[in-house]
């Protein structure tokens, strides 16, 4: 017997706007600095991408992203501050909550066992 979890935030509504693929695209983007090659690596087309990442400034109400224009330059696409804040805080975040769930799910697995 075993636990998944599946962390993410949603709105009001129930709409979400966070969670564990949009966390690895911005780990993309700040590896590649480049939305296009963090969608590639994770085989997301760059619309789903791009829709993603502005759903989640739309409900953060903050920029986590500078894009500049691709052209011939290329420039690419970096984190904003608030975006390297956002992807450590959200790493700490699952790691605690996981980190609880597990322990927690070991004392279930042994209280059902004693008592089966």
């Amino acid at each position: 017997m075993e636990v998944k979890l599946k962390i993410y935030f949603i709105d009001n509504a129930g709409t979400q706007f966070m969670g564990i693929g949009v966390y690895w695209l911005l780990l993309g983007i700040k590896k590649h600095g480049s939305i296009r090659k963090a969608a590639e690596e994770m085989k997301l087309s760059y619309v789903k991408a791009h829709s993603m990442l502005n759903n989640l400034e739309d409900h953060l109400g903050i920029q986590v992203l500078t894009r500049k224009k691709g052209g011939d330059s290329r420039e690419g696409t970096v984190l904003t501050p608030a975006g390297d804040k956002l992807i450590r805080l959200y790493r700490e975040y699952q790691d605690k909550v996981k980190d609880f769930a597990f322990k927690e799910f070991e004392l279930f697995k042994g209280e059902f066992i004693a008592h089966s």
